[in-house]
């Protein structure tokens, strides 16, 4: 199975609730996804059908607006990470 590729363009995100509005449109997230962390990884977790990667462009300008939020998902994506042989996130700056 072909792995499906999302590409996040750091130069937009520049919060938590812009990161919300483009990983829901981008990877087409269900209906019932709450818009928090605890949700995001309920969904990542069990409702995406892998393999599937999230490449993060230019997130060191994410990172800069997004402050301790960035850390925040970077470490719970992290961790989806370790848990899914079939999910890969890249970060490019």
């Amino acid at each position: 199975m072909p792995v499906k590729k999302y590409t996040l363009d750091g130069r937009k995100i520049q919060s938590l609730a812009d990161f919300y509005d483009r990983i829901s449109s981008l990877m087409k997230l269900p209906a019932h996804f709450g818009r928090n962390l605890d949700a995001l990884r309920d969904v990542l977790a069990t409702d995406i059908e892998g393999p599937f990667e999230i490449n993060w462009l230019h997130a060191d300008q994410s990172q800069k607006l997004m402050g301790k939020d960035f850390d925040r998902v970077v470490k719970l994506l992290r961790e989806v990470e370790e848990e899914r042989d079939d999910f890969q996130l890249k970060i490019g700056h």
